[in-house]
């Protein structure tokens, strides 16, 4: 019995000082974004799910190394297909977001004028950009007729408008949209004088980097065609069964691995060459 009331004095002890020896842990609510859904909001595919991508490098891997070891039975081939056609769709995904950030590039100076123009024609803010479902450039039409229903369901500006920034995924838009934000939230005169400047300092560096580009494309070429034509040699000498059985010993499968390493790190090279730094998403 003694035994007893101890043990629940112990145990009332402990439940009145667990609050200081074992305080709560508030845990910090962080949203991480991983580089794959990152990759898919800037490629436009926001609503993917990045399991789609790793099933599409998956099927990509397992189809290259077939086709290779049909092709040539050397399996570093077939392994080495495989690793590109596993990267191929990531690869694919870039691609789409370089080149619709190039094109959005020179779009988004229109987009300001459009804003300007509805904001002096005296719609509201919500109005302005809802209205630009219609009247923006096309490939923007899409995410503004999106935050056009959306806005007209929920009637929440700031939401919104977040959901619209998600959506589009790029860097200018997002100094846009928090122009548009902090003019809904504090109001002011000087949305369109921001606006007028934002679109003059957009359209200069939207004609100085296709002029750097057009210059430097060469590089990209070079690039390509030095890395391809060895390969493409190779694939060829592979054919031959005495050359599968050469590419198939082990100092094939190093001079094989050499030749992977260095051609990589040479295209990687060129490309960082004659590559030009893209603005990042501070507002993201």
């Amino acid at each position: 019995m003694t035994f007893l009331w101890g043990a629940m004095l112990a145990a009332g002890v402990l439940l009145t000082i667990s609050p200081w020896v074992w305080p709560k842990r508030r845990r910090a609510r962080t949203v991480t974004v991983g580089r794959t859904a990152r990759l898919l909001d800037g490629a436009g595919f926001a609503r993917t799910s990045p399991f789609v991508v790793v099933a599409a490098c998956a099927g990509c891997a397992v189809l290259s190394a077939a086709v290779a070891w049909i092709v040539a039975p050397v399996p570093i081939l077939a392994a080495l297909a495989a690793l590109a056609g596993g990267s191929s769709p990531v690869v694919w995904l870039r691609a789409r977001r370089a080149r619709l950030r190039r094109t959005r590039r020179g779009l988004w100076p229109d987009v300001c004028d459009l804003l300007i123009a509805s904001v002096r024609a005296g719609l509201a803010l919500p109005d302005a950009v809802a209205s630009l479902s219609t009247s923006a450039p096309e490939p923007l039409r899409p995410a503004f007729a999106a935050f056009a229903r959306d806005l007209a369901a929920s009637g929440h500006f700031d939401s919104s408008v977040l959901r619209l920034k998600a959506a589009l995924s790029d860097p200018v838009g997002d100094r846009i949209i928090e122009t548009l934000r902090m003019a809904r939230q504090v109001g002011g005169t000087e949305l369109t004088p921001v606006l007028r400047a934002l679109a003059a300092s957009v359209r200069a560096d939207a004609t100085l980097r296709a002029e750097v580009e057009s210059r430097q494309s060469w590089i990209r070429g070079a690039a390509v065609l030095g890395v391809a034509a060895p390969w493409g040699i190779l694939a060829l000498l592979a054919l031959r069964p005495e050359g599968a059985r050469a590419y198939g010993s082990p100092e094939g499968v190093v001079l094989i691995v050499a030749s992977a390493l260095v051609s990589v790190l040479a295209y990687r090279l060129m490309i960082r060459i004659g590559r030009l730094s893209e603005p990042r998403r501070w507002f993201g």
